[in-house]
């Protein structure tokens, strides 16, 4: 198996601009959105549980990164289990779906569900509203008996509690990529397993910081009392209005106007952006550049992050000794 930069799949330690946007916030006191207590489909809390795909999207885009894994690029075809089917789980389930990966498996408090064809993330949502909370005996699925987080499957969400993977199931666990929805769903020696195996691990602190990132975006336009997009809206609509009138006035100089003016009809998706990008598109926008930029940072400074990581544990180590 190819290995990265002449070692093996590191744990991905990401002292980002996430995660200095994580400690400044802290410093100074803001208080950043949570999701625990936000209802499911509340927009800011969709926004939020966006940087979990957005994490993933960043390397399993990356062919160096997936072939050191032994899968192709792209979500596509792609298969993936949850554990705990609450806000991140059931967002990160709907996103993963929408780009073309299959869930096959989801863990929830109460018990399991499999199904190797896929579980339609929208219908088991319905599903659990009207069952009381519970997404067992969802019949777009099977109760699986045993534990689900050991089947088989490219991307394994741990999006429920702490350390439910540890130096005990670690080595049972299939899945070659493991992506932390949830705060420390890994224990430090449960790493150590997934680097021996060349599994990637994507960590907490980088996939979660879209909550402090957004929170972010909500700071700034709190101090400048202007929301994202208003000094703008005008310009950008008239812009391409003119962008399509200087099409058309370049086709009819070169072809003529013998029937009259050529026609220029923008496509469906242009036609959609004419009107300018609104608030919740910008935020959109930042939140995806920002871990975008955030995890090729890490990508270039890898060996250095790793390093850094496991000096982290030894300290780690030493005062719970002490």
């Amino acid at each position: 198996m190819k290995r990265i930069q002449g070692s093996k799949i590191h744990k991905l330690n990401f002292v980002s601009h996430s995660f200095v946007l994580y400690i400044f916030l802290c410093a100074v006191d803001i208080p950043f959105m949570g999701v625990q207590n936000c209802q499911s489909n509340c927009m800011t809390c969709v926004l939020l549980i966006q940087g979990v795909f957005h994490g993933i999207e960043n390397f399993i885009n990356e062919a160096t990164y997936m072939s050191a894994v032994g899968l192709p690029p792209g979500f596509q075809d792609k298969t993936f289990i949850v554990q705990g089917f609450g806000n991140v789980g059931m967002h990160s389930m709907r996103y993963l779906h929408r780009y073309g990966a299959k869930c096959v498996g989801v863990l929830e408090f109460d018990g399991s569900i499999f199904n190797p064809e896929g579980i339609d993330p929208k219908e088991l949502e319905e599903y659990k509203l009207s069952n009381g909370g519970s997404i067992m005996g969802f019949p777009g699925a099977q109760t699986y008996e045993g534990n689900l987080l050991y089947e088989k499957c490219d991307i394994l969400i741990p999006a429920a509690g702490e350390k439910v993977i540890n130096k005990h199931n670690a080595p049972l666990i299939k899945a070659r990529i493991i992506a932390e929805g949830a705060n420390g769903p890994c224990t430090p020696e449960a790493d150590k397993v997934f680097l021996a195996n060349d599994q990637l691990v994507i960590p907490d602190l980088y996939l979660n910081a879209g909550g402090v990132t957004v929170s972010y975006f909500e700071w700034l336009k709190n101090l400048n009392h202007v929301s994202y997009g208003r000094l703008t809206f005008k310009w950008e609509r008239e812009s391409n209005y003119h962008l399509l009138e200087s099409v058309q006035e370049s086709l009819e100089r070169k072809f003529g106007k013998m029937g009259g003016r050529i026609p220029v009809t923008p496509s469906a998706d242009f036609q959609n952006r004419i009107a300018g990008a609104s608030e919740k598109d910008i935020v959109h926008s930042g939140l995806s550049y920002t871990m975008e930029r955030s995890a090729r940072v890490s990508m270039l400074c890898l060996p250095q992050l790793t390093t850094s990581y496991r000096s982290h544990l030894r300290h780690k180590r030493f005062w719970k000794r002490h």
